[in-house]
């Protein structure tokens, strides 16, 4: 019989289930966290777990915190099950499970008293955020601060009322300055380049709509280190519940699938201290730039190479579209002839088998990562991933075809139906505005990339780079999508 996840259940569990090797009634909190998504318990929250079952770090257990109706479906499903996660690594034969316990608490989306309170307080010394690329404000064209973003304005409005991540992180910032408490560090975890300095920009120009010496005061006070993070983790479906049950005998409401492999590379800025995260395998580093551009061009830029071209032809599975010689064809030949040769030297590390290691890991069967998750948010995603280095390879004169069919191919995906006629679920918050573009580039190529001059920018205006993405889509429309990769792998 299975049995239902919860701190009085721990000893019952089968034998074959890591648990934690600590009390959570010895944990004190001096982490809050925003967005308690799968990406962060299977990344995060497994560091802080082996810390804590190695005797470590109990004063930095985890308080949870989030803005959106997503961290109040996450609330409602971890609350009955005492905040523990079911986190199942798929590599081995058999996976393995462990259960972990950081989250000690998770305070409700409407009690934004209390969460300032709690930011407040001097126990807490680290405010870390997994919010998607697409919750720092951000105009994707320039990358800057977007100050007229509805949700920003109206937080520069009230400041006192304040209904966004970083409003509610300013608001808990000038209270304990007002108290005489030192700052807490702000700690980025997603994947933007730069994402310390995305989160001063961010925190400096929402403080500075309202306050502008205390917009000084933050960005002069508050450590806001740059991260690099990895760890290809797939979002929890009926499916990965029902495994659970099946294999391990837990009824677990919203566990974590992911692979083994994970990466951390931090720099280290913490002035109120940090978890000793090095003795679990993480690297802290001076600069992280290179890490990050490493990981964000290769990898993520790998996915959105691989992502769309499956979409189009009716591919469900990242590793189904890593076994279609024609899309694993393409992303090598895009990742060894266009991204890898623009993405500067990475301290003792070989790109060449960090690209090859990353396709492996996009292979792994056992993930059962989807493509319709490489898809979501495309519009946050391709000025970040894919956009930037079609930018560096057009300043230096090189050649664009394959980058460009990439960008042809998101939009393609956009019109909203694949190759066979079949209708794609909208996967984007600007998905009316991207459809109607990509259907009237239909005939003609060109108003896709002059509609989105806020995501393409100047890359949206090199001759060059307009030629090709024409070219590319006017094919994609007469022939679909197979025939253009096998089009461009011949004359590759």
């Amino acid at each position: 019989m299975p049995i239902a996840l919860s701190l009085a259940a721990l000893d019952n569990l089968p034998q074959t289930v890591t648990r934690p090797a600590y009390r959570r009634a010895d944990l004190k909190p001096g982490i809050v966290h925003f967005g308690l998504g799968n990406f962060h318990r299977a990344h995060q929250e497994v560091y802080l777990d082996l810390l804590m079952s190695a005797g470590k770090a109990h004063d930095w257990a985890i308080i949870g915190a989030g803005v959106r109706d997503s961290d109040t479906a996450m609330r409602k499903a971890l609350e009955p099950q005492d905040y523990l996660t079911t986190l199942v690594e798929l590599g081995g034969d058999p996976a393995a499970a462990r259960v972990i316990g950081p989250v000690v608490d998770i305070i409700p989306v409407e009690d934004r008293e209390r969460l300032v309170e709690t930011l407040a307080s001097p126990e807490i010394r680290i405010v870390s955020m997994t919010i998607t690329e697409g919750g720092y404000y951000l105009d994707s064209a320039t990358g800057r601060f977007d100050a007229a973003h509805p949700e920003i304005v109206a937080d520069g409005r009230n400041p006192d009322d304040p209904r966004t991540v970083f409003g509610l992180i300013l608001k808990g910032l000038r209270r304990r300055r007002d108290r005489g408490v030192p700052p807490f560090t702000v700690m980025s975890c997603d994947n933007i380049p730069g994402n310390g300095e995305v989160t001063h920009q961010t925190l400096t120009g929402l403080a500075g709509l309202s306050d502008p010496a205390f917009a000084a005061w933050v960005g002069a006070s508050v450590a806001m280190p740059n991260a690099m993070v990895d760890r290809i983790t797939p979002a929890t479906t009926d499916r990965e519940c029902q495994k659970l049950r099946d294999e391990f005998g837990i009824v677990d409401n919203w566990p974590v699938f992911c692979e083994p492999f994970r990466q951390w590379v931090v720099e280290d800025h913490f002035p109120l201290g940090r978890p000793p995260f090095e003795d679990v395998g993480v690297t802290f580093v001076p600069d992280v730039a290179p890490y990050e551009m490493m990981k964000i061009r290769i990898l993520n830029g790998g996915h959105a190479t691989i992502a769309y071209p499956a979409a189009l032809m009716g591919i469900h599975g990242v590793h189904e579209a890593m076994a279609n010689p024609l899309i694993a064809r393409f992303l090598e030949t895009v990742e060894r002839t266009e991204i890898i040769p623009i993405v500067p030297p990475v301290p003792d590390t070989d790109l060449v088998a960090y690209y090859e290691l990353v396709a492996d890991r996009f292979a792994n069967p056992k993930v059962g990562d989807t493509i319709a998750r490489l898809c979501l948010d495309g519009s946050n995603r391709q000025p970040k991933f894919i956009i930037p280095s079609s930018r560096d390879r057009l300043r230096q004169g090189l050649d664009v075809t394959g980058l460009s069919l990439v960008s042809a191919l998101w939009c393609r995906y956009c019109a909203g139906t694949d190759d066979a006629g079949n209708p794609i679920p909208p996967n984007d918050d600007s998905w009316e505005r991207l459809r109607g573009l990509a259907l009237r580039a239909k005939d003609d190529p060109l108003v896709f990339l002059d509609g989105l001059h806020d995501i393409f920018g100047d890359v949206g205006e090199s001759p060059r780079f307009r030629q090709l993405f024409a070219a590319h889509l006017e094919a994609l429309w007469a022939r679909g999508s197979a025939a253009v990769l096998t089009g461009y792998l011949a004359a590759a």
